[in-house]
């Protein structure tokens, strides 16, 4: 109810192509209001419906979700969705409205502008709702607003305070002598010991007295609070604390699902992928991945060659850590010939994130590098094939997005820090010291 005690208006919401491909179940989260697709939104997913990639499978789930629910219907009649206090959805045809024509406007060689006619038509039919349009494409919706129509972002699975996500650490002042010298003694120490308020689950304390400092974590199975050292893994040394928070996680038995914020040349990769080695013992696989984003937004098929020199170019930062550690092993050639044994037997595999459709995700180290460039269900359905014995990493940046219709606050990294932060099976670290060179942290800091 508004302030007048009437009730709120009935709006309509026009979906552009980019909200279907960034979530195909999106048209059911607009509560009791109606859901309009452009029969143009329709004709691109046709165009994308076939392939292996995320945004195709994205395209087909929707296409059959149309199919399923309007088995008995036609589409260009409104059709009520599914539950209780829901809207109906229906697929708009192209309209040219008597008032504005986007086409006139804008030029008639995009789709996007039969898209913007469509919700003009809309407008112009129902002139008593509101009407919408939704889009993940920031210039569609300006171009909207300049034909006085309603446009704003899809905000399911946006992070709304930025600002205070999850960072995985606390520090924690005016801790006594006695106790920072009783965790260094005993390594654990009953939680209480602490006085935290209220504990979050594999949550990682700097404690620091007038003289000393040290390193905790609260431990979700034990309760109790651990000493973190600073530990090398597979020979790579952590270069401040929270690599050591990081390398703490990532070798932790009881966590299953780790995630690693930050800048590039912080050691993400490194870290995850030598941590990875250091435990090859106990997984069948260790599986390293990222998803392919060409440039201009262009599929790898337009690249020469055959699949294996389309998709090395997008894997080289991964080769490039994975040389790295072998490089601390120079003067031991046993255990060089055995990193090169891994990779020729693929109990160390590379590739994209797309050729993992199929397969058994049950002991195995699965890393996800540039997970930023995931959309929240691109994530969710990677972790949800998650098998027995299995962990999982995710490593980005927030601020460094390459797709065009993600950012800082939508994408999937950022997505899954703020669901999972305080779950038992789960542990998060941002790290914010750059360690690649000086010259490398001049260019984060500076430019």
């Amino acid at each position: 109810m508004n302030k007048d005690g009437q009730r709120n208006q009935k709006k309509i919401f026009v979906l552009d192509t980019s909200v279907i491909l960034y979530d195909h179940n999106a048209f059911q989260n607009f509560q009791e209001h109606d859901v309009a697709i452009p029969i143009q939104v329709l004709e691109e997913l046709d165009n994308k419906k076939n392939g292996n990639d995320t945004r195709n499978f994205e395209a087909r789930s929707f296409i059959r979700l149309m199919d399923e629910f309007s088995r008995n219907s036609m589409v260009n009649d409104w059709i009520p969705l599914n539950g209780k206090s829901k809207g109906s959805f229906k697929v708009a045809m192209d309209t040219k409205t008597t008032a504005l024509n986007a086409e006139e406007v804008f030029g008639s060689e995009k789709t996007d502008h039969r898209i913007l006619n469509a919700a003009l038509g809309l407008q112009e039919e129902y002139p008593n709702k509101k009407v919408v349009l939704v889009s993940k494409d920031i210039c569609l919706r300006l171009k909207a607003k300049a034909l006085n129509l309603h446009a704003e972002d899809y905000e399911t699975g946006k992070i709304k305070n930025l600002a205070e996500l999850y960072t995985g650490k606390t520090d924690v002042d005016k801790v006594t002598e006695k106790l920072i010298t009783q965790l260094n003694k005993q390594e654990n120490l009953p939680a209480e010991s602490l006085s935290v308020p209220n504990y979050t689950n594999n949550h990682f304390y700097i404690l620091k007295s007038k003289k000393n400092d040290v390193a905790g974590f609260y431990n979700a199975q034990t309760q109790q609070l651990e000493k973190v050292t600073e530990q090398p893994v597979f020979n790579i040394s952590p270069r401040n604390i929270e690599q050591a928070f990081a390398i703490h996680a990532l070798l932790h038995p009881d966590i299953k699902l780790v995630t690693i914020q930050g800048n590039a040349g912080t050691g993400k990769t490194l870290l995850a992928l030598a941590s990875a080695l250091e435990q090859r013992k106990f997984y069948r696989q260790i599986f390293v991945t990222r998803p392919i984003v060409p440039l201009s937004n262009k599929d790898i098929g337009f690249l020469p060659g055959d699949i294996k020199s389309k998709i090395d170019p997008y894997m080289a930062p991964i080769w490039d850590n994975l040389k790295f550690i072998k490089d601390q092993f120079a003067d031991d050639d046993k255990m060089q010939a055995k990193i090169d044994e891994l990779v020729s037997n693929d109990k160390i595999s590379i590739a994209p994130l797309a050729f993992i459709r199929g397969r058994t995700l049950s002991k195995i180290f699965f890393i996800v590098d540039e997970a930023q460039n995931l959309t929240p269900h691109e994530v969710k359905t990677i972790i949800s094939r998650a098998g027995e014995n299995s962990k999982f990493v995710f490593t980005g940046d927030i601020y460094q997005i390459d797709t065009p219709y993600l950012d800082a606050e939508s994408n999937g990294l950022s997505y899954l820090i703020d669901k999972a932060k305080g779950h038992p099976l789960y542990a998060h670290i941002t790290l914010q010291k750059g360690e690649r060179s000086e010259l490398a942290n001049l260019a984060t800091e500076l430019l």
